[in-house]
């Protein structure tokens, strides 16, 4: 019997951080090479006794770096590549670092489809340095993505554990009227993302919302500055004041935005 945070988690690393292999294949030049003559189904899955046919999981369809789409909550009945854990604890303890025997996926496809799987566990690698840094990387390229992926992850994160029923935060959905809550850095859109919450349901989306003002937005300066909040090697009340962080809009609706994003983050470590 799973606890209900392994099952929050799993959702997490599944809807969440693995739909960022598409981001960062696309963003980094040398694995974006590596996808140009990738043709092939590539999934992730763990066999789970409660789920359909015994095991959960999401795929890939891949044709080139261009054509590239992710399915969720769905297995594919003969994928090209696979890695198949033996458990959602095993695949949650492989997600958050703890790399040994026990949490070592099965890797189908390997020898048939070598190329395929090399691009895609590099991609993968590349992901888990990302999300697992602890400090701001050097140059503007690699603190963009990392922004990216880490604003991509909390902000589908948090609509995730709504759909689960997350006692806090389908509270918080289900008393609100039609909001959005957005995170950006100035003048970087192509960074920004969102969740949009309505009557207990939610929708988290990928660059500015253009349909009208979002009711709040948590603004960051430079890449630096919101990676130093992301990382937690900023202090934020000296951020505010200093206008590295820009709260628009109501900051008691902020801070609970806020606590739900730390409430993802704590939950992929």
């Amino acid at each position: 019997m799973h606890t209900q945070d392994e099952l929050y988690a799993n959702k997490i690393f599944f809807n969440a951080a693995l739909p960022l292999i598409k981001v960062i294949a696309n963003d980094v030049p040398s694995l974006k090479k590596q996808f140009e003559k990738v043709n092939a189904v590539i999934q992730v899955s763990a066999k789970d006794p409660d789920a359909e046919g015994g095991k959960t999981g999401m795929h890939y369809l891949v044709n080139g770096p261009e054509d590239f789409q992710v399915v969720l909550n769905k297995t594919a009945e003969n994928p090209d590549v696979e890695l198949e854990f033996k458990s959602v604890e095993a695949m949650n303890a492989f997600f958050k670092g703890k790399i040994g025997p026990a949490t070592l996926p099965k890797m189908k496809g390997v020898i048939s489809k070598f190329g395929t799987f090399k691009a895609f566990l590099m991609t993968l690698l590349k992901m888990a340095n990302v999300l697992g840094a602890d400090k701001a990387p050097e140059t503007e390229d690699e603190q963009r993505l990392m922004v990216k992926c880490m604003f991509y992850l909390l902000t589908s994160g948090i609509s995730q554990l709504n759909k689960m029923g997350h006692e806090e935060i389908h509270e918080w959905t289900s008393k609100s009227p039609d909001r959005v809550y957005a995170i950006a850095v100035d003048n970087h859109p192509e960074v920004s993302a969102y969740i949009r919450i309505k009557a207990g349901k939610s929708r988290a989306g990928r660059g500015e919302y253009k349909r009208a003002m979002p009711f709040f937005t948590l603004r960051f300066d430079s890449f630096k500055s919101a990676l130093g909040t992301l990382l937690g090697t900023d202090d934020m009340l000296e951020a505010v004041k200093a206008g590295r962080i820009v709260m628009d809009g109501a900051p008691e609706f902020g801070g609970q935005f806020g606590t739900f994003m730390l409430a993802v983050g704590d939950l992929a470590k």
